[in-house]
């Protein structure tokens, strides 16, 4: 995958090629003048700027910089020509590489909701930091200490869910604040340095945004978002992963319950919007690999055949993310006996015939961690939640399948502690470590 520090080194990496290439361009202006085309002007901010001009903005004025500021320049390069040689591992290696996954829950995703505030649809808090957002659901401040120690748990892929209206100015432009965005990158390059492979997504804010604006300002709004953080992090190595949504995909929006066929056309439009506006910024980002969303991650409505994986530029590059293969017998109390496996093994026969055997793998976002006795059944064969733990990784793995445990402060894993809280679960996932 990649060596301890590789994270730094992109950042130095980006710089430094920012400015090399800003040199090349000035010359160019001034033998060539005129001469520019459009690839050479590609570059998230700018391309943003050009097509949605009434609704973004360059950052805003007296906004804090972050700990290391980012040159305005490496937004303004020619989208690297060999990046598809950069990035050679394709979809299915990945899923292959990607082993058990955990998420960083109750963290970056975390917000105080305020639905007067029609750009973030969100409160401000404290100090208007990062850390105060981070921390605002109870979980502590993110270490390079924790994840290593995810990692040394067994952990091979790390989700970082976020939510990206915090910090957000209230001026409609949908503006990204850069000391948020600066944070996020902080905690994807612990990821990296410890050798994992790193998720980011746009969590609960896709859903503020369905709620709130009709449809085709919904795909605009969140196309110059993607283009945004796709133009941040393009120049990082292809062990960072874009997931264009959480679970919104399939909600009503003001326009009201719409029929079945105008829902799916639109999760569609969203996907591919998500995948169009990723490849738009060019350099690694041309090869990256994206998981597409499911229509509300839901296994049953995302294996429709009304649900469509989006066209992209590059083969291979895609997955699709589902959520909780057991979700419907947890929530009735009916895990561990024999028709939550016949259930949850039907579950993955349906994803299996829809996408696995179509070439396409699956990244099972979420996954129940802890299964509390109140959970197990009455007459359940499997009544230990580490044995239950067990069964459905083990079945998701025995699929190909990408499984990632919903995870919060403190709970599953002890992030002030550094390791997993039970040893039966510690057992588990050191069984499937890659």
């Amino acid at each position: 995958m990649k060596n301890k520090g590789i994270g730094c080194f992109w950042m130095g990496y980006k710089i430094l090629s920012g400015m090399a290439a800003c040199c090349i361009l000035l010359c160019m202006t001034f033998f060539m003048s005129g001469c520019h085309t459009e690839e050479e002007q590609t570059g998230a901010a700018e391309l943003w700027q050009e097509e949605e001009t009434e609704m973004v903005g360059s950052r805003q004025e007296g906004e804090t910089e972050t700990t290391e500021p980012r040159q305005e320049e490496e937004l303004n390069t020619a989208p690297a020509a060999d990046s598809m040689q950069e990035f050679p591992t394709d979809a299915w290696e990945a899923a292959e590489q990607m082993g058990v996954g955990i998420n960083l829950g109750n963290t970056m995703e975390a917000y105080w909701e305020d639905t007067t505030n029609l750009t973030s649809g969100a409160q401000k808090i404290g100090s208007n930091t990062p850390g105060n957002y981070e921390t605002c659901w109870g979980a502590v401040e993110t270490t390079e200490e924790m994840i290593n120690g995810m990692k040394e748990a067994g952990f091979s892929t790390l989700r970082i869910p976020v939510y990206w209206g915090n910090m957000m100015a209230d001026d409609g432009t949908f503006t990204i604040n850069q000391e948020y965005l600066g944070r996020v990158e902080e905690l994807v390059t612990y990821g990296l340095d410890a050798d994992m492979y790193v998720v980011i997504n746009i969590h609960h804010y896709d859903q503020f945004l369905i709620e709130h604006y009709p449809q085709d300002q919904v795909l605009e709004i969140t196309e110059g978002l993607w283009k945004q953080i796709a133009g941040y992090f393009r120049e990082y190595p292809e062990e960072l992963i874009f997931e264009g949504f959480n679970e919104a995909l399939g909600m009503t929006g003001p326009e009201g319950q719409l029929d079945a066929e105008r829902m799916y056309a639109f999760v569609n439009d969203m996907n591919q919007t998500f995948v169009d506006a990723v490849r738009g910024t060019g350099g690694g980002n041309a090869a990256r690999i994206l998981i597409v969303s499911g229509y509300n991650t839901n296994i049953d409505a995302t294996t429709d055949e009304r649900f469509r994986m989006p066209e992209d530029t590059v083969e291979d590059r895609l997955m699709v993310s589902v959520h909780y293969v057991d979700n419907n017998f947890f929530w009735t109390n009916s895990i561990g006996n024999e028709a939550w496996l016949d259930y949850s093994r039907s579950q993955c026969e349906l994803l299996k015939a829809r996408f696995l055997d179509q070439g396409i793998p699956v990244f099972v976002g979420e996954c129940t961690a802890g299964y509390p006795p109140e959970r197990i059944s009455w007459d359940a064969t499997v009544t230990e939640s580490a044995d239950c733990l067990e069964t459905i990784l083990g079945m998701i793995a025995e699929y190909g399948m990408v499984p990632v445990l919903w995870d919060v402060c403190d709970q599953f894993y002890l992030r002030s502690e550094q390791r997993i809280a039970s040893e039966k679960d510690q057992a588990v996932i050191e069984a499937y470590h890659q």
